[in-house]
């Protein structure tokens, strides 16, 4: 857009530029130039906008076999929104079901649900759209979007990107089997101790529907530090955290708290799962605080994913308001500011969920001073929406419908939180109706503003325009039917939660509500069938079908071709336009010797022979670019399916028995092998990933992707062992800390393993200077060193272990031995991790790598100081105090 574009019809120039920012900061914020500045090498915007659309779409899209291998982030992000739109699918048949039930007041065994499946479908439900849907819907916009609006070719590990699809993928089938292992879990969604272990869910489908939750963190994991990375490292030339567009800066948040809100999610899985699987002591009943301990974990995750959910929605909200008012979002900095202030929040409100639970009244308190807190930010973005709405022309397109719409739900679901902020009312609401209408209203706010970008960006995915008319009925049946639903349970709201017996006074307005999910959820056929349609016979779209669009993907054909742009994208001038490609190609920055960097953890190979590898140079070669292509993403995944598989068959440390018992164990095994077999693959494949570091990288100027990637890993890592050490602690003070007995009893193994440890941080050190300095033999016996020193510390572990077992100390003895057990087994899995890592270093090291890339040594330190860091604070923990 020009600087003109951006202003409300009528306005002056100067109200676009109310919150402070330039004229030229307001056409580079992410927005797309005039078109008399974009060009390709010279030829106008509009010439490169009139080649054949068709060439956008690589041939080899049309093939099963491009979709199981693609790593193209455009094909990772339409998966991730097909599949989620499966899952809405499976969790609003299941509300559907649910809804069946509550029809009218039933005794148990009445109806279409007896009392076990009724849980089971409410558990359920719960899951599927807090996990399988809402999050990975958006994230099918980011994959697809954020490459586009930085300027980048791709995400900066596009292996990685497409294995945390497949992990995605892999975890929903594993939850939709265990509904047919004897039943899926049925404790509630929320997972609440001690409702989560096998006695009172002793389905084994139960430790399936965990399990599967475990490799969906995995997933989200992959994903957060592949987004983190590119955010920052791989920005165009201009285009400054400031002049961010606002939907990738609503995504670059959602992403940081991602990192460290699933890896607190994931320490309590991990810690439920031993509980069910090996039989630890964590949150049976016996524990003092054991219950309380799972409630704040999983909250400590819960209150954050609220906008982690949210925070796509807001920024989809923002963007279409702009598209569609003529204008930006007014007081667009201060907007932002709000946002990474709610973001920061997010990890200090989760107590108000607690506040049913034994926790004293000066914490309580405490904790609903910060609840109101959060609110103030999240007024400030809402008055920021409404007012650009007041100052623009409003263009009432079916984007627009629905992300106002979601703008209105989201302000009811907003006001009635605060009822739920005060300790006093949440007394009286909490466990009833109120929370359900309350806690629906803002997510599925969210999920209509979601709705709304994907018509919004239909176009730009497909190239065609769909039925405006459709679009609009949808909205209407959407919104009639969501309020249907939903509203009666207001008035309803002394109905008890998770029950279907009720008052029968107020049948009639569980009735209301019954009828209202049906005409929502048929209202989705409209959808459905206007997006299928139009995807084959509807109107052709050029660049942009929205005249005040302003953002970099609406400056490229529809859909996009595979290189995304037609040069190297640059806002170094105030506005997009392209460079050539001429100046890199050949090579990637920052590659030495002619040898790009292998971001993506595979083989680094020549740069002008990457074509013959099947990969891309950096920014070269863009038919190489659509041909990355990997089978080995979707190999791990299978892998990992048929281990958890095979682990959920274990109950408290025994298999099943029967055939069943022999399925199980067969499936882990095998699982087992193909995820080794396809890492080890991985490795050893050719493959060039995009490089970052030729644009805007602050505050990451000459990081390379490798290792900040690896930074943002052990970020997550921290909070992952802080999980497992806060549990320790939790538990020991619940239990009274100068009581509870040390396991083990003697220290001396722990000190050893100290020393241990602390060798084999300076020999990787000695393998790093060897690599720098070229001595080939050097590098070999340091890491050898490293190896033989790391084995040294398992083999001592293991001795350790083997003497307590002897003397009747178990890991399910009681939650001493548990969280020693436990903890330090979690320790020593990072350090077999380490090994397999080490004896990869020392096969390629054999073959004269490292010499001139020292790179990957340097990451592979990174991980093992940290693993002996941690061991720095289990050994006093455990062993000494």
């Amino acid at each position: 857009m020009s600087e003109d574009d951006s202003t409300t019809d009528g306005a002056p120039a100067d109200e676009a530029v109310a919150d402070g920012t330039t004229p030229d900061e307001t056409a580079a914020d992410g927005g797309t130039a005039d078109s008399s500045t974009v060009v390709r090498e010279g030829i106008p915007a509009d010439e490169y906008a009139a080649e054949p659309t068709a060439e956008a779409s690589h041939t080899s899209r049309s093939s099963v076999r491009h979709w199981l291998t693609t790593t193209n982030h455009k094909d990772v992000g339409i998966l991730y929104v097909v599949t989620s739109l499966f899952f809405l699918l499976l969790g609003g048949l299941l509300a559907w079901l649910m809804r069946i039930q509550m029809w009218e007041p039933r005794a148990v065994g009445e109806g279409v649900l007896g009392a076990v499946a009724y849980n089971q479908a409410v558990s359920a439900h719960g899951l599927v759209m807090v996990f399988w849907f809402l999050s990975p819907f958006a994230f099918g916009f980011a994959n697809y979007v954020v490459p586009l609006q930085l300027g980048a070719d791709d995400l900066a590990f596009p292996r990685l990107n497409a294995l945390s699809f497949w992990l995605y993928l892999a975890s929903g089938i594993l939850f939709v089997a265990s509904f047919f292992q004897g039943g899926t879990f049925a404790g509630g969604w929320t997972m609440y101790a001690p409702l989560n272990l096998p006695t009172f869910t002793p389905d084994v489908g139960a430790n399936t529907a965990i399990l599967a939750l475990v490799l969906f963190v995995a997933s989200v994991t992959v994903s957060s530090v592949n987004f983190l990375t590119t955010m920052h490292r791989m920005r165009a030339e201009g285009l400054t955290l400031r002049r961010l567009p606002i939907f990738s800066w609503s995504i670059l948040l959602t992403v940081w708290m991602m990192l460290f809100a699933f890896a607190a999610l994931l320490a309590a899985l991990l810690i439920l799962s031993s509980d069910r699987v090996l039989g630890t002591a964590y949150f049976v009943q016996e524990t003092a605080g054991g219950t309380l301990l799972w409630t704040h974990l999983f909250w400590f995750f819960g209150h954050p994913e609220v906008y982690i959910v949210f925070f796509p929605a807001l920024g989809i909200m923002a963007e279409v308001f702009q598209t569609f008012t003529g204008r930006r979002i007014v007081g667009r900095k201060w907007f932002v500011a709000a946002m990474v202030l709610v973001a920061l929040q997010s990890f200090v409100v989760w107590m108000h969920h607690m506040f049913l639970t034994g926790i004293n009244l000066q914490i309580k308190t405490l904790f609903m001073v910060t609840t109101i807190g959060i609110s103030l930010p999240f007024d400030l973005m809402v008055f920021a929406l409404i007012y650009t709405l007041v100052k623009g022309r409003v263009r009432f397109t079916t984007p627009f419908l629905f992300c106002f719409g979601g703008l209105l739900l989201f302000i009811l679901g907003g006001i009635t939180g605060v009822f739920l902020g005060a300790i006093v009312l949440d007394y009286e609401f909490r466990g009833t109706y109120w929370v359900v209408a309350h806690f629906h209203y803002v997510m599925v706010g969210g999920v209509t503003a979601l709705v709304g970008g994907l018509y919004y960006w239909y176009p730009k995915i497909t190239g065609r325009m769909y039925d405006e008319l459709l679009g609009k009925a949808h909205f209407a049946a959407y919104f009639v039917g969501f309020n249907l639903l939903y509203f009666p349970m207001f008035v309803a709201w002394e109905t008890p939660r998770r029950v279907f017996q009720y008052d029968p006074g107020m049948a009639p307005w569980h009735k209301l509500s019954t009828i209202g999910a049906f005409v929502l959820g048929l209202s989705f056929v409209i959808m459905f069938y206007n997006l299928t349609k139009s995807a084959f016979d509807g109107e052709r779209v050029g660049n942009t079908p929205w005249e005040f669009s302003r953002t970099a993907e609406w400056a490229i054909p529809s859909p996009p071709p595979a290189e995304n742009f037609p040069g190297i994208p640059s806002y170094s001038d105030g506005h997009l336009s392209f460079r050539s490609r001429e100046a890199t190609d050949g090579g990637s920055t920052g590659a030495t010797d002619g040898v790009a960097e292998a971001t993506d953890g595979g083989v680094a190979v020549d740069a002008h022979a990457a074509g013959e590898h099947g990969g891309h140079a950096g920014q070269a070669g863009h038919d190489d670019h659509a041909d990355h292509n990997s089978v080995w993403p979707l190999a791990v995944s299978v892998g990992a399916f048929l281990l958890f598989l095979g682990v959920s068959g274990i109950r408290e440390g025994t298999l099943v028995d029967g055939v069943a018992g022999s399925f199980y164990a067969f499936s882990a095994a095998a699982g087992g092998v193909v995820v080794l077999g396809s890492l080890v693959a991985w490795a050893i494949e050719p493959f060039e990933a995009p490089e970052g570091g030729f644009g805007e990288a602050w505050p990451f100027d000459g990081v390379e992707n490798g290792k900040l990637g690896m930074w943002i890993f052990l970020a997550s890592d921290v909070v992952l062992f802080g999980g497992f050490i806060g549990a320790y602690v939790f538990t020991r003070v619940a239990a009274g800390w100068v009581g509870w007995q040390p396991v083990p009893e003697d220290p001396i193994p722990g000190l050893m393993n100290t020393y241990i440890l602390l060798a084999s941080s300076f020999t990787v050190v000695l393998a790093l200077v060897a690599a720098e300095k070229q001595h080939r033999g050097g590098l070999i016996a340091s890491l050898t060193a490293t190896f033989v020193l790391g084995v040294g510390f398992l083999g001592n572990k293991a001795l350790e272990w083997q003497h307590l077992f002897h003397t009747g100390v178990e890991p399910t003895a009681n939650i001493q031995t548990s969280t020693f057990f436990l903890t330090t087994g979690l320790h020593a899995a990072h350090v077999i991790a380490g090994l397999i890592g080490t004896l990869y270093l020392i096969g390629r090291a054999l073959g004269g790598a490292y010499l001139t890339d020292h790179r990957p040594v340097e990451y592979f330190g990174l991980y093992w100081h940290f693993v002996d860091i941690v061991w720095l604070f289990l050994f006093p923990l455990f062993y000494i105090l």
